[in-house]
């Protein structure tokens, strides 16, 4: 049960960090769900041309509130970033192996990002396996097959249809060097859909996904809800806002 938050085109990095911060202290909630505050870690994930596949994460198991400062975010000039606040479900998956983004890529194969809100416990069992170890881990290598560099996004809502039911959601931030998907699913039976309800602002500079309405960042007439059961593709190659 988290946060997440990703931006293209033109914008301050310092802003999307704060609209993170003010997510995870519960500032801007404007839902049904139980959860305000996100103690349990956070992470990062933005275009870096210097960096080994054009991508650099950031990881902190403090809240995003104590570790901002210690980190670069604030203070990048990129024209991508996505920010994840986390409140663990289970209390032994906490930790950095835990905190998001996962990371998925061996030698010679396509790096992925993965930022996962929700709680997917059945997973598990399409991967043929016995119990759940990990869910967000789980559905990362579920939904994201490991020899392509695309999602094939009609495949992919099939996949996320099959999932058993008993979980709340499978809103992700799936990313790799060329491109960025916002995956917006939760089950019919979801408890809190106005929790799980995704956000988009879009000016002529940038656009912004989010899991809440940040005004700081654009009036609440402004912004409009992503289509339920929705992938969203945002290139990552050249300089516009692509989303």
């Amino acid at each position: 049960m988290c946060r997440l938050i990703l931006a293209r085109g033109r914008f301050s990095a310092r802003a999307i960090a704060d609209a993170a911060v003010a997510m995870s202290e519960g500032h801007t909630a404007q839902h049904e769900g139980p959860i305000r505050c996100h103690p349990n870690g956070w992470g990062a994930l933005w275009k870096s041309p210097g960096s080994r596949h054009g991508l650099e994460a950031h990881r902190d198991t403090r809240t995003i509130l104590e570790g901002l400062e210690d980190s670069p975010v604030p203070r990048l000039e990129t024209d991508f970033l996505a920010i994840h606040v986390r409140h663990a479900t289970l209390s032994h998956t906490r930790g950095l192996e835990y905190t998001h983004p996962l990371q998925r890529g061996e030698e010679g194969a396509v790096p992925w990002y993965f930022m996962h809100n929700g709680f997917l416990p059945t997973v598990h069992r399409l991967l043929g396996m016995e119990r759940s170890h990990f869910d967000s881990r789980e559905y990362f290598d579920y939904i994201i097959p490991s020899d392509t560099d695309a999602l094939d996004t009609r495949a992919a809502l099939e996949r996320l249809r099959a999932i058993p039911p008993g979980g709340s959601s499978g809103n992700a931030i799936a990313v790799n060097p060329r491109r960025a998907y916002l995956l917006h699913w939760s089950p019919a039976d979801t408890p809190y859909p106005r929790y799980f309800q995704m956000h988009r602002l879009a000016t002529p500079d940038f656009v912004v996904l989010a899991s809440e309405i940040i005004p700081a960042l654009g009036p609440a007439e402004r912004w409009e809800p992503v289509p339920r059961e929705y992938i969203l593709e945002v290139p990552l190659e050249g300089t516009g806002t692509g989303a």
